[in-house]
């Protein structure tokens, strides 16, 4: 059995990790660094970094942060938000990310995501799709850290995604997001379901069970959380126990 990864979710803004509702509604939650140490001690398998306002700039502000955190922090780190070419996804890389994530300019020019994968190979690129319920099993992606519809069917693009090189795909729930009320089940299973590549789902999760509930019901490999972390409702350790308890293999 594929052992299933804890992810940690930080979006961050103007130096300050922050958390909303509906991906709206900010607040400052912390000090990305040492909110990135704390679950690294706790046992987390990898980091997302994603700036929250990359799309007010079109960059990304987030390098300082990265190198800083590759000094005490040994999982992989993803970074997101503002990467508009190939030399953006370069700098990422070597600030030391491992992997980055591309929603906007994906979108608007998806020839660029097939670029990036022959440039820095699949395993360094990926696909971060922010989905909005329109109907009963129909989603639209939006970009601009959920600000703008793009228009796109949700689950063809994911597929398309995946035709053009992307080595995951990390989906968002903008529904759920900051809720707390669990993940967006039946749009996670139906983009599992359909693809090879490794899913990432985030946004809703609330407690250990509603993880356990989401792995239970969908075919995704990883789980990106933040509140339940965030505000201590929860650690790593807890939702790993909770998730081998029930006989999910964990990294431990």
């Amino acid at each position: 059995m594929i052992k299933k990864r804890v992810i940690a979710r930080l979006d961050i803004k103007n130096e300050f990790i922050i958390k909303g509702v509906h991906l709206e509604g900010l607040r400052k939650i912390g000090n990305p660094n040492k909110t990135a140490y704390k679950y690294y001690l706790q046992g987390i398998d990898e980091l997302v970094f994603m700036d929250a306002v990359a799309a007010y700039y079109d960059r990304n502000s987030l390098l300082h942060i990265i190198k800083e955190a590759c000094h005490d922090v040994f999982v992989p780190i993803t970074v997101g938000g503002g990467l508009r070419n190939l030399n953006d996804i370069q700098n990422a890389l070597n600030a030391g990310a491992d992997k980055v994530a591309i929603n906007t300019k994906a979108i608007s020019e998806p020839l660029f995501l097939e670029a990036a994968a022959k440039k820095f190979g699949s395993q360094s690129i990926v696909s971060s799709i922010v989905a909005k319920k329109t109907s009963n099993n129909n989603w639209e992606a939006y970009t601009d850290n959920g600000r703008e519809p793009s228009g796109k069917n949700v689950i063809e693009w994911a597929k398309e995604v995946e035709d053009l090189g992307a080595g995951e795909i990390m989906i968002t729930s903008i529904d759920a997001d900051g809720t707390k009320k669990g993940f967006d089940i039946q749009l996670n299973e139906i983009i599992a379901s359909n693809s090879c590549i490794p899913i990432i789902a985030s946004g809703g999760a609330g407690s250990n069970d509603q993880i356990i509930d989401l792995i239970k019901h969908t075919n995704v490999d990883a789980v990106a959380v933040a509140s339940i972390l965030h505000y201590d409702i929860s650690d790593v350790k807890s939702i790993k126990t909770s998730m081998r308890d029930y006989g999910f293999q964990v990294r431990l």
